[in-house]
């Protein structure tokens, strides 16, 4: 998370902590009979808890979003590279079957090369036995 997310995050949890420490020293400075109080205090407790799950229902919520998304992008990233994966496979088959073409062209000219050699060696050595 960015450093700015992390400074709201936690001004929030520091407002909202402040809040409930001013809240209950309000109530317990205030003049009230106990009744007065117990009563304030409950409902204020009734409250906190109402906003408290609101806030986790959303939390619960913007987490279910966000792994959706990164379920999306991963998926979407897998299939990326799983079709450049299958691209580059079939550019290396390609360069090796040419290199193969390649290497017997280069084997049937030496061996064509070295019969001709051969045949002129021969025809040199008839020559030098007919001129003796």
């Amino acid at each position: 998370m960015s450093k700015e997310g992390m400074n709201t995050k936690d001004f929030l949890i520091g407002t909202f902590v402040g809040g409930i420490i001013g809240a209950a020293a309000a109530l317990l400075m205030a003049p009230k009979s106990g009744k007065e109080l117990r009563n304030d205090l409950g409902n204020q407790a009734a409250v906190i808890k109402d906003k408290t799950g609101r806030l986790t229902n959303e939390a619960k919520e913007k987490g279910a979003e966000y792994v959706s998304i990164a379920k999306d992008k991963t998926s979407s990233i897998s299939q990326r590279v799983a079709d450049q994966s299958a691209q580059l496979m079939d550019k290396v088959r390609d360069l090796r079957s040419q290199g193969a073409e390649k290497a017997d062209e280069v084997k049937k000219d030496a061996a064509a090369a070295i019969e001709e050699e051969a045949e002129e060696t021969k025809a040199e050595g008839k020559e030098q036995e007919t001129a003796q």
